[in-house]
C-alpha cells in the first residue's frame, strides 16, 4: 500500500515538472519567434520600429502571462491532485 502511495506521488512530481517544464519551453520559443519577426519587420520598415517594438512587448507578455498559468496549472495539480 505505501510502495502504490510513494509511486502516484512520484508520477504526480515526474507530470509537474513535465507541465511546467514543456510551458517553458514553449514561452521560450515562442518569445523568440516574436522577437525574430519583430526584427525582421523592423528591418523592412524602419520608420516603425517604435510601433513594432511596443507590440512585440505587449505580445511577449501576454505569452509570459500564458506561460505562468500553465506553470501554476501543473504545480496545483501537484499539490491538489
Amino acid at each position: 500500500m505505501l510502495a502504490l502511495i510513494l509511486i502516484d506521488i512520484a508520477l504526480k512530481t515526474l507530470g509537474a515538472g513535465f507541465g511546467a517544464a514543456i510551458a517553458a519551453v514553449g514561452a521560450g520559443f515562442g518569445i523568440g519567434k516574436i522577437g525574430a519577426a519583430a526584427m525582421e519587420a523592423i528591418a523592412r520598415q524602419p520608420e516603425s520600429a517604435n510601433d513594432i517594438r511596443s507590440n512585440m512587448i505587449v505580445i511577449a507578455a501576454l505569452v509570459e502571462g500564458v506561460a505562468l498559468f500553465a506553470v501554476i496549472v501543473a504545480l496545483l495539480c501537484l499539490f491538489l491532485g
